[in-house]
């Protein structure tokens, strides 16, 4: 059983249970249910935008703790200041040392900035917490789903204003997962089994990801010029957290790749 796999497994053992403490017609009537959404794709699109999804993430699988000595509001926010174009918040616990709070917390810290629930969505019920906790966009990842858990997922997902980000890791991923309702597609420059990364995954696909989507790179960016390369290709979203994460200020260390991004054409 690779990570992935045990992910998986234990993300359908803590919806079951979250199920169970809280009804679906219960999110409902959270606050936050019936706000309007922030557009992510728009904000990755309009002139002038940094193009960068900054995440808040204190630990994964691959590298362990990353960072733990920092506060989601405090980053976050810094993010927003530096200017991101959107956040991207873990929320599991398990692996990642994320939760819902992190989320919310994100949320009031930047009312007006997209924020990505980034998970492991292998149930509709996901999908309405994100909304009750203040996401703007979920993330399907294909590696984990069935074609018609995307199709599902992705409309659910629509029905209630939230956008989609799509991950795929090769084309195989790409060609069978591409639905309507897709807002986003995400690349992840990180092979799943071996964990290398490298970002001619990205430039290798991006002609076969359809225009009608913003078209995001993920991992294995930290340079201005990787960034430019990626912007030159067709990609107008770039999803960083490490290269962030791993510094004491994750907010500075963003500010200065948007500073060196002016220094080159994009």
């Amino acid at each position: 059983m690779n990570i992935l796999e045990k992910i998986v497994l234990h993300k359908k053992k803590e919806v079951a249970q979250a199920k169970a403490n809280i009804s679906a017609k219960e999110l409902e009537l959270f606050p936050a249910f019936g706000r309007k959404v922030n557009s992510l794709s728009a904000s990755l699109l309009a002139e002038g935008s940094s193009g960068i999804i900054a995440e808040f993430k204190r630990k994964s699988p691959s590298k362990g703790t990353i960072n733990d000595k920092v506060l989601v509001q405090d980053v976050t926010a810094a993010y927003s200041a530096a200017g991101a174009a959107g956040l991207s918040v873990l929320t599991d616990e398990e692996f990642f040392g994320g939760n819902a709070d992190d989320l919310q917390l994100a949320r009031k810290s930047n009312p007006r900035t997209p924020v990505l629930r980034k998970d492991f969505i292998v149930d509709e019920y996901q999908i309405l917490e994100a909304k009750a906790w203040g996401a703007d966009v979920i993330l399907l990842i294909a590696a984990c789903l069935t074609p018609e858990e995307i199709r599902k997922y992705a409309a659910t997902a629509r029905s209630l204003g939230l956008e989609v980000l799509m991950e795929v890791h090769d084309e195989e991923e790409l060609t069978r997962s591409l639905t309507p309702d897709l807002n986003l597609i995400g690349v992840n420059n990180r092979n799943l089994k071996t964990f290398e990364v490298s970002i001619e995954t990205s430039l290798r696909l991006v002609e076969q990801i359809p225009d009608t989507v913003v078209k995001v790179s993920e991992s294995g960016l930290s340079s201005a010029e990787t960034i430019r390369q990626l912007h030159t290709a067709g990609y107008r979203g770039f999803l960083i957290g490490e290269n962030f994460m791993k510094t004491p200020h994750p907010g500075q260390a963003l500010s200065d790749l948007v500073g060196a991004l002016q220094q080159v054409t994009i």
